[in-house]
C-alpha cells in the first residue's frame, strides 16, 4: 500500500529539513512525498534537494495559498492512500505510516493524536490534541480530528474533492466535515501521537485567527449541517481548545 504525504512549503528552510527527515526515516517501505512549493525565496527548494531521494517530488509556482497548494497536491499524488504534513511539523515517530497502513487494512479513513510542540530541538508540549473516535454528531458537539494525521483512501480524495479556498484558515475542517459527516466511509481512529505539530503557523497565530477560524468553521457548518446563527459548537470549540493546554 503506498502512501503519499504531501507537503505544502514556502520559504519554508529553517524547518522543512526536519520534516523530511521524519518521512524518510518512516519504516513503511511503499511511500511517497509530494513538495507543493509556493515559489519560495530563500534556500527551501535547495534544503529538499540536498536529500537526493527518489521517493520526493518537488513542484515549485506561485500558489494562492497553503490549501491551493494542497489542492495540487491531491491533483499529482500517485499513492492508494494520501495525508498531509505541513512543512514545520515532523512524524513522532518511525512507525506512524506504518501503523496508518495497518489500520488502512479495514479502514477508508485513519487519524490519531497531535501533540503541540514550542520547537522540534526540545518538544516541549503547549497542547495536546486527541483526536477521540468519530461520533456521527461530533462536529456538532465542537469535535475535529487533528487534520496532519488525517489519511484517506484515494477513493475518498475523489468522492470529497478538494479543499475549498473561501475557507482562509479551515479549509481542512471543512474538509474533514465533509468527509466524515456527509458520508459513510469506515473511519479508524488510532489512539496514539502521529505528528508533532509546531506552534506558530497560519492556524495558530493569536486570538484574532482563531476567532477568524471559529466564525469559518460555523459557516461550514452552516452550509454543510444547517447550523444555526450561532450553535453549540461554536463555543464547545473554545472550550476543547482550553482542555488541551499544557501549562508552558
Amino acid at each position: 500500500m503506498k502512501i503519499s504525504v504531501v507537503t505544502a512549503s514556502y520559504n519554508s528552510e529553517a524547518t522543512i529539513g526536519l520534516t523530511i527527515e521524519s518521512f524518510l526515516a518512516q519504516s513503511h517501505p511503499d511511500k511517497e512525498m509530494l513538495v507543493m512549493d509556493g515559489a519560495s525565496s530563500d534556500a527551501t527548494l535547495k534544503v529538499v534537494e540536498s536529500f537526493g531521494s527518489d521517493a520526493i517530488r518537488v513542484f515549485s509556482e506561485p500558489d494562492k495559498g497553503v490549501y491551493d497548494a494542497m489542492n495540487k497536491g491531491f491533483r499529482l499524488f500517485e499513492g492508494d492512500v494520501i495525508g498531509f504534513l505541513n512543512s514545520d511539523d515532523t512524524f513522532h515517530d518511525q512507525r506512524v505510516l506504518a501503523d496508518i497502513a495497518e489500520a488502512m487494512e479495514k479502514s477508508d479513513i485513519v487519524y490519531g493524536d497531535l501533540n503541540m510542540v514550542r520547537d522540534h530541538a526540545t518538544k516541549k508540549l503547549v497542547r495536546v490534541w486527541r483526536g477521540g473516535s468519530f461520533r456521527r454528531y461530533g462536529f456538532q458537539l465542537g469535535w475535529v480530528p487533528p487534520h496532519p494525521t488525517f489519511y484517506m483512501r484515494k477513493e475518498v480524495a475523489q468522492k470529497v474533492g478538494e479543499y475549498d479556498i473561501s475557507y482562509v484558515t479551515t479549509a481542512d475542517y471543512d474538509y474533514m466535515l465533509r468527509a466524515l459527516a456527509l458520508n459513510s466511509f469506515r473511519v479508524c481512529y488510532i489512539p496514539r501521537v502521529m505528528v508533532d505539530f509546531q506552534m506558530g503557523g497560519i492556524s495558530t497565530r493569536g486570538l484574532g485567527v482563531t476567532i477568524r477560524g471559529n466564525l469559518e468553521c460555523l459557516r461550514s457548518r452552516q452550509v454543510h449541517l444547517n447550523a444555526p446563527a450561532i450553535d453549540a459548537a461554536f463555543f464547545l470549540r473554545f472550550a476543547r481548545r482550553i482542555f488541551q493546554l499544557r501549562s508552558a
